[in-house]
């Protein structure tokens, strides 16, 4: 029982001086055994592990670099290739009404051509003229272009149905 009164009786304060005391001394005897290293050129496992991950983490750093510097290329790339993408389409879709419009005009203007020249149409295909005309104006409006050859052609074209329409009554 006395072995443990004198233990509640123990000076806390000086044992957390001797131990920091020792803890300092130690810490002072690795950094001298460091020094007489380093002065000897010897190279221990530790040091050598922190040298390996200093180099590891320059080399993944300008690793980084580089691969950011490609990303950023290939992004300019990319954006260069949509926009050529992006007039490729403007430049075909340009080119399908040019082509769809030519189609629709050169269909009217064959059928008055045809009917100018005496020749007759069935109720059918002047039907048809009339609604590729249709086709024809909602196009143009859509473009913002000018309708200035069928007008004359659709004219003679309608005017062909209604007398059909007449004759048949």
């Amino acid at each position: 029982m006395n072995e443990i009164i004198e233990l509640t009786n123990v000076d806390f304060s000086s044992i957390f001086i001797s131990v920091f005391i020792i803890l300092v001394g130690v810490k002072a005897i690795v950094s001298l055994f460091e020094w007489v290293i380093n002065k000897l050129g010897l190279e221990t496992k530790w040091m050598r592990e922190k040298r390996e991950e200093h180099e590891l983490l320059l080399n993944t750093s300008n690793s980084l670099i580089i691969l950011r510097q490609k990303h950023d290329e290939d992004m300019k790339k990319s954006d260069s290739h949509d926009e050529e993408m992006r007039n490729d389409i403007k430049r075909l879709t340009q080119l399908f009404v040019d082509k769809q419009i030519n189609d629709y005009r050169w269909e009217i203007i064959n059928l008055a051509d045809k009917i100018a020249s005496g020749k007759s149409a069935s109720k059918e295909c002047l039907r048809h003229a009339i609604a590729t005309y249709e086709k024809y104006e909602k196009i143009i409006d859509e473009h913002g272009l000018v309708n200035g050859e069928v007008e004359i052609s659709i004219e003679v074209i309608k005017e062909c149905y209604q007398n059909r329409l007449k004759e048949n009554k």
